[in-house]
């Protein structure tokens, strides 16, 4: 994947003065950037050259190198920096439709570009060797969990998630090297997912986060982390197109597991298919 005028858009407000300039200047003329030297970069971007080098590492690459062939194939695949649209007093319904629908869109999009495929490799393989599975996240977060939870339950993966972060946190200290602990939160500052995934890794267990691109409390605790990309102003309009994300990181997740054991799968996801169906049929008497 290229994904790195993605990669910048997404981490450019957590770095450092130097590194931002550089950042923004390869947001701004990305067709420029391609081609410099990491000396012309620094003179043009106003930034110095070990602030490109720490920002290189800032995105997990290589080197400079490593970006420029990145934001080279951004390029190449005609790619654009997205201005994500907030909500706004008095737009229209169509301008609604359009700007939400957009965002949504796009944020898969860019979520595409920065998703590791070694890394959910590695998440498939702990969740399809996991006993049991357990979801943690707060607020919209927590809705995400219960969707994997429901999702799992139903090719019979034994999964948890809690709405009160105090079971959250009770439970998470008594996992095992046996289970997965899977801790959401888009900003990946949720103290209590922290704390609950920390308190799974004490205990043994796999730990994945699913958070924003970048460095975050979140991530640096998980043994397997994976990002989602959305863009959220100052102004939220209620964790929109970032519950979108990561409800596709899950979905991938998921399908990657029922794909490990495909015939194992389709058969709960029958008996789960008729019991509701027989339950819904009588009820409708």
């Amino acid at each position: 994947m290229n994904g790195g005028l993605v990669r910048l858009r997404e981490i450019i407000e957590d770095l450092t003065p130097s590194e931002k300039k550089v950042a923004q200047y390869i947001l701004d003329y990305p067709e420029k950037m391609v081609g410099m030297s990491v000396a012309e970069l620094a003179r043009y971007s106003g930034g110095s050259q070990a602030a490109i080098i720490r920002l290189c590492k800032s995105m997990g690459l290589k080197g400079y190198k490593d970006l420029m062939l990145k934001v080279a194939g951004d390029l190449q695949g005609g790619e654009q920096v997205y201005s994500y649209q907030e909500i706004r007093p008095h737009d229209s319904m169509e301008t609604i439709i359009q700007h939400v629908s957009n965002n949504n869109i796009q944020s898969i999009r860019d979520t595409v570009k920065i998703l590791d495929a070694g890394m959910i490799t590695k998440a498939v393989d702990a969740i399809c060797a996991a006993e049991r599975i357990y979801f943690y996240g707060l607020g919209a977060s927590n809705l995400i969990a219960m969707d994997a939870q429901h999702k799992f339950m139903r090719i019979n993966k034994t999964s948890l998630c809690f709405a009160d972060p105090h079971l959250q946190l009770g439970s998470s200290v008594a996992l095992t090297n046996k289970d997965v602990a899977v801790g959401i939160s888009y900003s990946g500052e949720t103290e209590h997912v922290i704390a609950s995934l920390q308190n799974a890794k004490r205990a043994g267990a796999v730990t994945i986060g699913i958070s924003k691109y970048g460095t975050t409390p979140l991530s640096t605790v998980a043994d397997i982390p994976l990002y989602t990309s959305s863009t959220e102003n100052e102004i939220r309009s209620g964790a929109t197109s970032s519950r979108i994300t990561q409800l596709n990181v899950v979905d991938i997740l998921y399908l990657g597991v029922a794909s490990r054991d495909y015939d194992h799968s389709v058969q709960y996801l029958e008996k789960s298919r008729s019991a509701i169906n027989d339950l819904t049929g009588r009820s409708g008497k």
